[in-house]
């Protein structure tokens, strides 16, 4: 491997592994404010409680995310520098305006929140878990504000003299159409992600018979918190797929491994035959549905890799254009798999405990603790096949990835930063699975330490 290649590898592990924890910290968050809203509308101990257990869980994982997240900062300068030169005007400003704006306005109120059990009143209490939550959607805004700039750039010049990108319109930016679409996708995915992850401990204490009429309750607002992510992930999916296809048509063809123009075109859920796509041996295919998830139409008009590389050649030069196939075929596929089963899981729980019964059975929580994974698998198969569906380009049509990395970093210092980072992260993630499973088993407070309504609630205690 060379120095693009171990790059390459750096940035996704350390991507994929800090957007483990984003999704998680942006459902917590609102699925935690929503437990003490009750607790405020109802004085009902069992919300506080409920509020206290999954609020640990929450900062835990908050503060992995944190840390995690530094790092994505500095491998701009350390292995792509030559990127940073080209858009810094550009990507720098959503960057800035997360790091002085969504950032400190969700920590400083969650830290309100942490420390102000006893000390505010309880509505301005209130107020700081919501105002730290809406902090963690604002965050992941501008982050996708930039990362959609690399899919669909907007609001920029190129300077004749530098050759640099230059803001011209940070609203143009802040509003393009790819950021639009996917905000409420990614926040639809988070929502799922924190349901299903509450329902996953909930059920858990469920089989053991512990806390029954506390965890019953967890578990069928985590369940309907799911099921109605799972539909918003669905449509806004749909919406993103079409605006996909008109920004970077590669993409879509190369997500189908469509190699033809078709119209219609249909969806293959399985595949047989060649790695790189070209040669078919069976499938198994739905008609019509690549061109609705594409067109809108079904019986709307795909364009194929050939025709679309045809057409990048006359524009861009001589290359290819196409990326990993099998990548881009499998990821999408997957993406959507997870998402489906995720679904499915919050409609059999939620029939299955519907007016106040409980699972007889072992299997759904067996299937719901497992199920705690779906979501993130499937937010890390989107975000793999979002990045590699993009390839060549580090941004579409300005710029490809082999020309922002950094020409004075040697293969030895990549090697050496990656194996260290990954041996860090691997150890993080012990200690992060250590610490939230120590806490999901531990359960709540007992019912004798929950405080009365009319009783100051003490801080958190670690």
């Amino acid at each position: 491997m060379n120095t693009l290649d171990l790059s390459r590898w750096q940035f996704g592990i350390t991507t994929v592994y800090h957007f483990i924890f984003v999704p998680l910290t942006i459902g917590l968050s609102a699925l935690v404010a929503g437990m003490q809203t009750a607790w405020h509308r109802t004085k009902n101990p069992l919300y506080l409680r409920m509020t206290r257990f999954f609020g640990k869980l929450f900062l835990i994982n908050f503060a992995m995310g944190v840390v995690t997240g530094i790092v994505q900062e500095f491998q701009f300068g350390m292995n792509w520098s030559d990127y940073s030169r080209f858009v810094g005007d550009v990507f720098g400003a959503p960057l800035a305006m997360e790091g002085l704006l969504a950032f400190f306005l969700e920590s400083t109120f969650l830290g309100l929140w942490i420390f102000g059990w006893d000390r505010l009143p309880p509505r301005l209490h209130l107020a700081t878990i919501w105002l730290a939550s809406i902090g963690t959607m604002l965050s992941a805004y501008f982050i996708l504000a930039a990362n959609s700039w690399m899919q669909h750039p907007v609001g920029y010049r190129i300077d004749p003299e530098t050759g640099r990108a230059e803001l011209t319109s940070i609203w143009e930016v802040l509003t393009n159409s790819t950021a639009l679409v996917t905000f409420p996708h990614v926040i639809f995915a988070a929502l799922l992600t924190g349901g299903l992850f509450v329902a996953g401990v909930s059920a858990w204490h469920l089989a053991r018979r512990r806390e029954v009429q506390l965890f019953r309750r967890a578990t069928r607002a985590g369940l309907i918190v799911s099921l109605v992510a799972a539909i918003g992930v669905t449509v806004s999916g749909d919406l993103q797929a079409r605006v996909m296809t008109e920004q970077q048509p590669m993409k879509m063809a190369a997500a189908e491994a469509l190699y033809e123009t078709s119209a219609p075109a249909s969806f293959s859920l399985l595949t047989i035959g060649s790695l790189d796509g070209g040669e078919e041996l069976w499938s198994l295919r739905v008609p019509h549905v690549l061109s609705f998830m594409a067109t809108g139409e079904p019986n709307g008009t795909v364009e194929g890799v050939n025709d679309v590389q045809r057409a990048y050649e006359q524009r861009y030069g001589p290359g290819s254009y196409t990326p990993v196939i099998p990548i881009t075929y499998w990821t999408f596929r997957l993406m959507i798999g997870f998402g489906f089963l995720a679904g499915l899981l919050a409609v059999a729980g939620l029939w299955l405990t519907r007016g106040g019964r409980l699972p007889s059975g072992p299997w759904f929580h067996r299937a719901a603790l497992a199920g705690i994974a779906l979501p993130f698998l499937a937010n890390t198969m989107g975000w793999i096949f979002t990045e590699m569906g993009r390839q060549p380009w580090v941004v579409m049509g300005l710029m490809r990835t082999r020309d922002g990395v950094s020409p004075d970093v040697s293969t030895a210092e990549v090697v050496t930063s990656l194996t260290v980072l990954t041996l860090l992260y691997a150890a993080l993630a012990v200690v992060a699975v250590a610490l939230m499973a120590r806490h999901a088993r531990k359960g709540p407070p007992p019912q004798d330490q929950a405080p009365a309504a009319d009783e100051p609630v003490p801080a958190f205690s670690y």
